[in-house]
């Protein structure tokens, strides 16, 4: 293997073809792994498509709420297409080389999309706050360009930070071994090949995942600290139970995303004791599953955007029944003419949908 040789600071920094990705072979049942990750990719990229698509073309959910729907939606299709595609072409063709460019880019993906992960939780719960501690205020305070320009921030914050952190990973010089136990190009487990100091790099990451996971997990803490003393305030119970029913979903995905996540990372960096082999399946879990389950837990739960998927999916079956009534309702909520054309539907069926009042 040849090894690409550059001059930086008087030194000779070393930089490998690229790296060899092991972290799977060892497992007894990599095929069944394999299949399943295969499904969960395949479940994360219709289902939040699905989302984005209601959402972009309905106009009635131009909203902040599903503004940060859509930022949730897309992180998690960014985050699975980062590994998963990747690790089913080492399944597939053998090949678990990976080009030293190529393992930068997604390590700078990866890292990038996890903390935006952390931070689109953050912002739906700011969401919540607003909505039931602050109503009289929502529309002033929660309004669809104070919502842009947050998701915007993070955005620059997270690529911003994993940009720098990338960019020292070329002063490193890795002349042994080029094996990465891990299941991508993982931050610590490269840089620990380097057979020069790489002090920094440990301070960057630990630093860095400590800030990521803790400010906004922080957040959401105090938040729902907050709902909680407004909520037993009211003095009707069902007023009560509807205003924490809606904060179920998201509390399910937030306890699905961290606790895998403040274990893994945080025992990964300080006890390097931790068995491989179980960091390499949790981690690949933690970081697969909460993209596919978002959808399914918290944007297909909630009445706006399942009503309308609903009324998508049975256009799409009646295409060849023009004749066919479309009639579509969930609880309290009936999905009117005007929104069901917002969809995109083609204007010579409009005589075939009926408006219904509930």
């Amino acid at each position: 293997m040849s090894f690409l040789r550059t001059v930086f600071n008087n030194s000779v920094i070393i930089h490998p073809p690229g790296f060899y990705i092991i972290g799977f072979e060892t497992f007894s049942y990599i095929n069944v792994y394999f299949i399943f990750l295969a499904f969960v990719y395949v479940v994360t990229v219709l289902f939040n498509t699905l989302v984005i698509y209601v959402i972009a073309f309905n106009h009635c959910l131009h909203t902040p709420k599903f503004l940060a729907v859509v930022n949730l939606a897309v992180i998690d299709v960014l985050l699975n297409t980062s590994t998963i595609p990747s690790m089913i072409k080492t399944f597939l063709f053998k090949d678990n080389f990976i080009p030293f460019n190529l393992c930068l880019l997604q390590m700078f993906v990866y890292y990038s999309v996890i903390p935006l992960e952390s931070y689109a939780l953050a912002i739906l719960a700011y969401d919540r706050l607003i909505a039931i501690c602050f109503p009289l205020r929502q529309n002033s305070v929660n309004t669809v360009r104070s919502m842009l320009c947050i998701v915007g921030l993070t955005w620059v914050y997270c690529l911003g930070v994993m940009a720098f952190a990338t960019a020292i990973m070329t002063r490193l010089s890795f002349c042994n071994s080029v094996r990465v136990f891990s299941y991508f190009c993982d931050y610590a487990p490269v840089f620990r090949l380097a057979c020069n100091d790489y002090t920094l790099h440990w301070s960057v990451a630990s630093h860095f995942s400590m800030v990521n996971l803790m400010c906004p997990f922080s957040f959401i803490v105090l938040s729902y600290g907050s709902i909680l003393v407004t909520v037993f305030r009211m003095k009707s119970v069902s007023s009560r139970m509807k205003a924490l029913a809606t904060c179920v979903e998201h509390l399910v995905l937030v306890a699905i995303f961290y606790i895998p996540l403040f274990s893994i990372f945080l025992l990964g960096l300080y006890v390097r004791s931790i068995d491989p082999d179980q960091r390499v399946l949790s981690l690949s879990l933690a970081s697969c599953i909460p993209p596919c389950v978002n959808p399914i837990v918290y944007s297909l739960k909630t009445k706006e955007i399942k009503v309308r998927a609903l009324a998508l999916l049975i256009y799409v079956l009646d295409i060849n029944r023009p004749g066919a009534e479309i009639l579509v309702k969930d609880g309290d909520v009936c999905l009117t003419q005007e929104d069901f054309w917002s969809l995109g539907i083609p204007q010579y069926m409009e005589s075939n949908v009926s408006i219904v009042k509930f």
